[in-house]
């Protein structure tokens, strides 16, 4: 893991433990962490920002039906206000901010999965679900999937706005996939004639569920950086795809070093077939480049761990 601005590798390990550090350990900042709070800012790859294409704000003392005030006080509430002429609002539940807890490894280590849908919104998210808003038409009257969804913003601004005739938003982590299953519920009256549906599914067992060879448009984005989850990805991809008429898979993802180069390298051998595409959108390239040339809004912007690259599968 490399660091900014010169900056040396042990400098960049202690302030990555300190980002561990201050999630576990919640209490009352001091002066001298105070102090560190920008380099810690600069080196951590969690996005703060994002690219901000979909106005949101936080809903303040926002109380959801059934779920324990406990749950509730570590959460966080959001409502996105769809570009789309009568459009509904998009409610969103999500973990509050730097809310970090030790069973959520517990879970990743019993079902052999990461734990990045729980971190934050990726920036590749809201680029996906950007792009789902202006190319409608792609989703129209189709089968559609969403994979490692997180907390489902694409996958529900799909179902919301394009009329698929049907939506799953899935993730193979069940804490995940419950923050889906709420997000559903908080949206159920905005979906018109499309079904949408929470699924778990973890990647290279998808063989085991009804959907196999049936969708025509898989969504996914930021799914490529674990390199060791690359063979299951591709797999679960190539199986999901309907064999009969055309179908294809959207994913948006940086490059992060060669783990993107890695994950294409793959696929061809898989024989499936791809084309990858940097200028996709005047917008997103537009505020791309205002973050390379010093917007320090996003203070740890790189491109090739923060843009996101179009890739199409088919």
């Amino acid at each position: 893991m490399e660091a900014n601005s010169g900056k040396s590798t042990t400098n960049a390990s202690s302030l990555r433990w300190k980002i561990l550090r201050r999630n576990l350990i919640r209490r009352s900042s001091s002066n001298s962490e105070d102090k560190s709070e920008m380099g810690i800012q600069r080196i951590s790859r969690k996005a703060t920002h994002g690219f901000n294409l979909i106005p949101f704000h936080l809903m303040k003392d926002c109380v959801e039906e059934n779920v324990n005030p406990m749950d509730s006080s570590r959460n966080a509430t959001l409502c996105y206000t769809l570009p789309v002429s009568n459009a509904s609002q998009l409610i969103l539940h999500q973990r509050a901010d730097d809310m970090a807890h030790l069973n959520d490894f517990e879970v990743c280590n019993r079902y052999d999965i990461d734990n990045t849908g729980l971190v934050c919104q990726w920036p590749s998210e809201d680029v996906l679900a950007h792009y789902c808003l202006s190319h409608a038409s792609i989703f129209r009257g189709k089968r559609v999937i969403e994979l490692g969804s997180g907390y489902g913003l694409a996958g529900l601004i799909v179902a919301m706005t394009t009329e698929a005739r049907e939506v799953f938003i899935s993730d193979g982590n069940p804490q995940v996939v419950d923050y889906i299953q709420r997000n559903v519920n908080a949206n159920s009256g905005s979906f018109g004639g499309t079904e949408v549906k929470p699924l778990m599914l973890h990647w290279g067992q998808e063989k085991d569920t009804d959907i196999a060879n049936t969708v025509d448009v898989i969504i996914a984005s930021d799914c490529t950086f674990f390199k060791e989850f690359h063979g299951a990805l591709i797999r679960t991809i190539k199986s999901l795809l309907k064999e009969e008429g055309p179908s294809e898979a959207i994913l948006f993802s940086p490059r992060r070093g060669n783990s993107l180069d890695k994950f294409l390298g793959e696929v061809k051998d898989s024989g499936l077939h791809f084309s990858t595409d940097e200028m996709y959108d005047t917008e997103v390239w537009r505020r791309h480049q205002g973050f390379v040339e010093g917007d320090d809004s996003w203070p740890n912007y790189e491109m090739d761990h923060c843009y996101p690259l179009l890739i199409r599968i088919t």
